[in-house]
């Protein structure tokens, strides 16, 4: 045993650090006084969390039994907060594979417990007739049942909290649509729960008996159907009462394409949600009150956990959010070596202007670019390359920002990620948006004496094969238009002192 019996202070391994509910349980298993390491496969995402100096990081992937090994070290309890949802057809082969891994790896090590959170499935339902995404998740949690370490199975169903993905698309779906024709779905009882409550519950786990290895349902108090929750929702955020008229013929694929036209959270990422609302998910049982009481107040109810959610959008206080985690499938290479790069073309498109302003105030407009700032040139542009990303499955452009003021790195910007960020010089992103290749925009400040700053710009490209050439020559002519406009409208922006420029 390697913690603490005086103090119960345990050393925690936290997978999924990167994503919502994972970067959100970091600092709560902190306050609780235990250590915590994270496994990750791009650590430099952590590094700007203010939690980032508190804990050990090892960078590696779930998949990958050697770099497990090495994280699962002297630990006690080993959250598991990752699937492969998204990453291709094969992913519950994925799942499959990587939560074996984490459980012989947690055996041969000597871990005390596994906590992992999953997904609430309908009673009575054959596992056929689940969506994938259901089936994969109760899937790996009875293969770490199983895996000779006791464990704890938390099963949620939507989880309201602010930056959920489950919220973001009740949020959009009910502010933007005062008369909707919805999914049959909508007619489906839901028991959801406040985040507030999965991180109580996630972090109390840690310390359940050794003898307890099995799976609980966590739900509010609340069973809601999807109509009901569009209906308080809208009450709560004090919008008027909306016409909410369901119809049969929506199939999951073309609900799946009405929530990504309607809200940010793409197809790939809206289908497994609508998929999973198909069947009716409401807790069995509470059993987890046996071990882990309910405190006074909890859990809380739909209303109040939407109202807390809300408060932290409006007071621009959101942590995590839905897209922090990479997008499955988006290019993940670091920046060609520059210049001595072998891969191959690489394309590029270079702007500087020197700018009336300290490197200061140049530094706060790029990075306060995106979301409602936009991107410093013709928005038309910027907008129909969005919508024909969202066509073809991509991100799009609604993702936003997390925080309207100050970036991180790993944060996603609108159908960008934050690759690298070097506070008061650098920002470089990198794209996630479906191209023939792999996309980078560099924006840096540098003094220039005299109270006057330099802005460089730098647009970078790697075509795959001729079609990714093809691509760079076709859009080449609009770049003194988007990518020149760019460089000097953030110029003007900063020699006003402000970001207020025409989008």
């Amino acid at each position: 045993m390697n913690h603490d019996d005086s103090t119960g202070r345990l050393r925690c391994l936290v997978t999924g650090a990167t994503g919502y509910i994972g970067g959100r349980l970091v600092p709560e298993l902190l306050t609780a006084g235990h250590r915590v390491r994270c496994l990750a496969r791009s650590p430099e995402k952590l590094r700007d969390h203010p939690w980032a100096d508190e804990t050990e990081v090892v960078r590696g992937d779930v998949t990958d039994a050697d770099s497990v090994a090495r994280a699962m070290r002297d630990v006690d309890v080993a959250y598991y907060l990752v699937h492969a949802l998204g990453s291709g057809k094969d992913f519950e082969d994925t799942d499959r594979r990587a939560a074996r891994v984490f459980g012989e790896r947690a055996k041969a090590a000597g871990v005390r417990r596994i906590v992992y959170l999953g997904g609430l499935t309908p009673s009575g339902v054959p596992a056929h007739q689940l969506s994938p995404h259901l089936r994969s998740r109760a899937e790996v949690g009875r293969i770490l049942l199983a895996s000779g370490v006791p464990t704890a199975v938390l099963r949620a169903a939507v989880i309201i909290g602010s930056g959920s993905a489950s919220f973001e698309m009740l949020r959009y779906l009910t502010e933007r649509l005062p008369v909707m024709v919805t999914p049959s779905w909508v007619r489906t009882r839901i028991q959801p729960i406040a985040v507030r409550d999965v991180l109580r519950l996630l972090v109390g786990s840690a310390g359940l008996p050794d003898d307890v290895n099995r799976a609980f349902d966590i739900g509010g108090p609340d069973i809601l159907t999807y109509r009901d929750m569009m209906v308080r929702y809208a009450r709560v955020a004090g919008l008027p009462r909306r016409l909410i008229v369901a119809v049969p013929v929506l199939t999951p694929g073309l609900s799946s394409h009405w929530v990504g036209l309607v809200t940010p959270v793409p197809a790939s990422i809206a289908r497994p949600l609508t998929e999973s609302l198909r069947h009716e998910v409401v807790c069995r049982e509470h059993d987890i009150a046996r071990y882990l009481p309910d405190p006074p107040g909890h859990p809380l109810g739909f209303d109040q956990a939407v109202r807390l959610a809300l408060r932290r959008v409006r007071e621009a206080r959101v942590t995590t959010r839905w897209s922090s985690a990479a997008v499955p499938g988006a290019p993940s290479d670091p920046l060609p070596t520059d210049p001595d790069w072998a891969g191959g073309s690489l394309y590029t498109d270079r702007r500087e202007a020197v700018v009336d302003a300290p490197a200061q105030e140049l530094w706060r407009v790029i990075e306060g670019v995106g979301g409602e700032h936009g991107w410093y040139s013709f928005p038309l542009a910027w907008s129909l390359r969005g919508w024909l990303d969202r066509m073809v499955g991509g991100v799009g452009l609604r993702r936003g920002r997390r925080d309207a003021e100050r970036l991180r790195a790993g944060d996603s910007l609108d159908f960008w990620r934050v690759e690298e960020i070097e506070r008061g010089h650098l920002l470089r992103l990198r794209a996630e948006m479906r191209l023939p290749g792999l996309a980078w925009l560099e924006m840096c400040a540098e003094p220039a004496g005299d109270g006057r700053s330099r802005y460089r710009q730098r647009a970078l490209f790697h075509p795959r094969g001729l079609l990714g050439h093809a691509y760079w020559w076709s859009v080449s002519p609009f770049h003194a238009v988007v990518f020149g406009g760019m460089a000097r409208n953030i110029a003007r922006a900063a020699a006003r002192q402000g970001p207020e420029v025409a989008r």
